[in-house]
């Protein structure tokens, strides 16, 4: 294998090994500052010669900025969203399994409960409930899912049930500071 030989940064004066990609060419080391100086250098060369001294001013050059977008109609404006542009194809509907009231559901393992649902929703429940147990948290996760599965089941008779067992309150857990009521008064008026 061919050893690249070391080349001197014309901006900082330290030896870097050039990219094979741009042997010939490249004078300069990959240094955010060396990098500038480099643009600043070729934007300088560029201006010295005698035909991009006055590329951007002038009516000749209005004219050929305006030519050049007439033939190329909205180049500039970007494009709206295209509706099919998803990177990752629509999810088909699932039909949802009605099962009966599991019962089971008391018994489901702590660590199973929480590592089936999202670290977000774990968050939520603790955040409602004012706690980060563990047993809190599992406990108010069952809850929610013998809720949701009661809903799905359309069984109406569930649907309204609401004893101490079920309830859902966001100050079942640990309790916290208490609650302080901001821009009115006391007493509701």
């Amino acid at each position: 294998m061919k050893q690249q030989r070391r080349r001197k940064c014309l901006h900082c004066l330290d030896l870097f090994r050039p990219d094979p990609r741009n042997l010939r060419h490249q004078r300069y080391c990959s240094e955010a500052e060396c990098r500038q100086a480099s643009k600043a250098a070729s934007q300088r060369r560029w201006l010295r010669k005698a035909e991009n001294r006055d590329y951007f001013r002038g009516a000749a050059n209005v004219q050929r900025v305006q030519a050049w977008r007439a033939a190329h109609p909205g180049y500039s404006k970007r494009s709206a969203p295209q509706a099919n542009s998803a990177l990752q194809e629509d999810s088909l509907a699932q039909a949802i399994e009605v099962k009966g009231r599991s019962g089971d559901l008391a018994a489901a393992v702590l660590q199973d409960l929480l590592s089936a649902q999202p670290l977000v929703l774990i968050g939520l429940i603790a955040h409602l409930t004012n706690t980060a147990l563990q047993d809190d948290i599992a406990q108010t996760g069952r809850r929610l899912q013998q809720l949701g599965q009661d809903i799905v089941s359309s069984n109406p008779t569930d649907r309204g049930r609401c004893d101490a067992k079920t309830t859902l309150s966001p100050f079942t857990g640990a309790p916290g500071p208490p609650t302080v009521q901001l821009g009115g008064s006391s007493t509701g008026a």
